[in-house]
């Protein structure tokens, strides 16, 4: 078994769902085919702290200066 790999388009649609509150958790996995609800929590997490850089982050990176790939300009980190 392998990791999941998430669209930051998808990540964004799970965040969005679970503020306007029209779904559970458990409809969200179902719906985007996440297999656990730590992810759903790990996401909220990197909104709730301004995080939003990371969305975009492939696994194993951490941006930890730049907060994100140095060849993005400003405008795209937005």
């Amino acid at each position: 078994m392998g990791k999941n790999v998430y669209s930051s388009e998808v990540k964004w649609a799970v965040v969005k769902a679970k503020l306007s509150g029209e779904l559970t958790n458990k409809e969200i996995m179902g719906k985007y085919g996440i297999k656990n609800v730590t992810q759903i929590k790990t996401w909220m997490k990197w909104c709730r702290t301004n995080q939003i850089h990371r969305f975009d982050q492939p696994i194993g990176k951490q941006y930890l200066y730049g907060l994100g790939p140095e060849f993005k300009s400003e405008e795209e980190k937005k």
